[in-house]
């Protein structure tokens, strides 16, 4: 199932500008998060053997807490590219997340192992992995508020998906990667093996460098640059004038964790407990998010017709329901079914709130705060998701009859999110220059 972007519909600015701000989203997104993805499918198969003493019982945790340290480094990041955002422009800032994250994972790539050097290897490990968060702080929040700045007042919410579904693109390429790698002898794969996934990101790369550099700053912030209408401190009128909403999206954002939950969690929840081969767990993130690439524009084109809130919502809902039920197909020993199943949680209802929160989540903010809100407020929300593998871990997540405490969790930050989704406004009749003002 497959979609293609739209050119722009009649009276836009510039024609086929918001389907080439759409690409440009879906190709950075894509580069930035299968350095990130790529991360954490390591978290939990290799750096517990590789970066941590091989016979200490919580080198798991400790190797999820790496995993974690990125979404510390976020809010941080979130301030500061969110204040160059919207002081500067969206291009720029994108720019240099792209070239950041690139050589974050290419440099942990190159990083010796414990054995090597001892406890410095983690923490070159920590730091590597703090300039990928300080990356992703500012890559969706750009890209979501550059796409919807360029698209048209109907048709925000199937743009602004296409950043989401980069992110889609970024894990099954992480995951395509690693498949190989996960079936290599351990000698090869915790030697030099493990290694070539984040070398490789030096390529993709470049490729996005060149493809995003083309891509010229929205004319609503053109405007309020022309008008003089650009805020000297984003982040002070930010929390002056929209406090609520910058609340509102921490909380809508936990929902983030079901993310984290079904691509880095359940891997290893379904090595330890379901003695599932980890080959075959990769092979259900890329299956689900292949279909992801299909029903998230659909998604977005529904946000379009109904509004933000009922999909969001929808998504939220279905994914706290899901989480269980994929749990214990796990245990099942039935493939087939796994993989249904995983299509079913991850493609048909994660996705929903998964395709909708750029638009959703974008519109509670004017032109002048917008990407400092967007990156502030989901930054902190995505702490959650950050430090999910870790929190359920250490209450036993993943040991056997785990499957409890992984869905309690998940039903939690999954009500929590579709709460704070029900006291927003809805948007979607809004006109682009009217969003944000009270």
């Amino acid at each position: 199932m497959s979609h293609t972007i739209p050119s722009t519909t009649p009276g836009t600015a510039t024609a086929g500008t918001p389907k080439k701000a759409a690409l440009a989203s879906f190709l950075g997104s894509a580069v930035e998060y299968y350095d990130f993805f790529i991360f954490g499918s390591a978290a939990a198969l290799i750096f517990p053997h590789v970066f941590f003493p091989s016979a200490d019982a919580n080198a798991a945790i400790m190797s999820f807490a790496t995993f974690g340290f990125a979404y510390v480094a976020r809010p941080v990041g979130a301030i500061i590219l969110g204040h160059f955002g919207d002081r500067i422009g969206r291009q720029r800032v994108l720019m240099f997340t792209l070239v950041l994250m690139g050589a974050a994972t290419f440099i942990i790539g190159c990083l010796p192992d414990f054995k090597t050097i001892g406890w410095w290897a983690p923490a070159l490990l920590v730091f590597a992995r703090l300039c990928q968060g300080l990356s992703a702080a500012g890559e969706q929040a750009g890209a979501s508020s550059m796409t919807l700045e360029h698209a048209p007042d109907n048709r925000r919410s199937f743009f602004t998906s296409w950043t989401l579904t980069g992110t889609q693109g970024g894990q099954i390429l992480a995951a395509l990667v690693f498949i190989p790698v996960v079936a290599l002898p351990d000698e090869i794969k915790y030697g030099i093996g493990w290694r070539i996934p984040f070398w490789l990101s030096a390529v993709v790369v470049l490729v996005a460098f060149f493809i995003r550099r083309t891509l010229h700053e929205p004319p609503a912030f053109e405007e309020a640059k022309k008008n003089h209408q650009i805020a000297k401190l984003p982040v002070a009128d930010l929390l002056r004038l929209h406090w609520a909403d910058v609340l509102r999206v921490v909380c809508c954002a936990f929902i983030s964790a079901v993310s984290t939950v079904f691509g880095t969690l359940a891997i290893k929840y379904a090595q330890d407990v379901a003695h599932v081969n980890s080959t075959i767990t990769l092979w259900l993130v890329v299956a689900a998010n292949i279909v992801a690439l299909g029903t998230q524009p659909v998604f977005g084109k529904l946000a379009d017709r109904i509004g933000r809130k009922p999909v969001f919502i929808y998504g939220a809902v279905a994914s706290a329901i899901m989480t269980p039920v994929f749990l214990l197909t796990l245990e099942s020993g039935n493939v087939p079914l796994m993989f249904l199943v995983s299509v079913v949680y991850f493609a048909l209802g994660y996705a929903a709130a998964n395709a909708v929160w750029p638009s959703f989540y974008g519109e509670m903010f004017s032109t002048k705060v917008r990407f400092s809100g967007l990156a502030i407020g989901t930054q902190l929300g995505f702490l959650m998701a950050g430090f999910a593998p870790t929190i359920v871990t250490a209450i036993g997540g993943t040991k056997a009859g785990g499957w409890v405490q992984i869905s309690i969790f998940t039903g939690v930050i999954c009500v929590i999110a579709a709460v704070s989704a029900m006291t927003a406004r809805e948007s979607f009749k809004t006109p682009t220059a009217e969003l944000g003002l009270k």
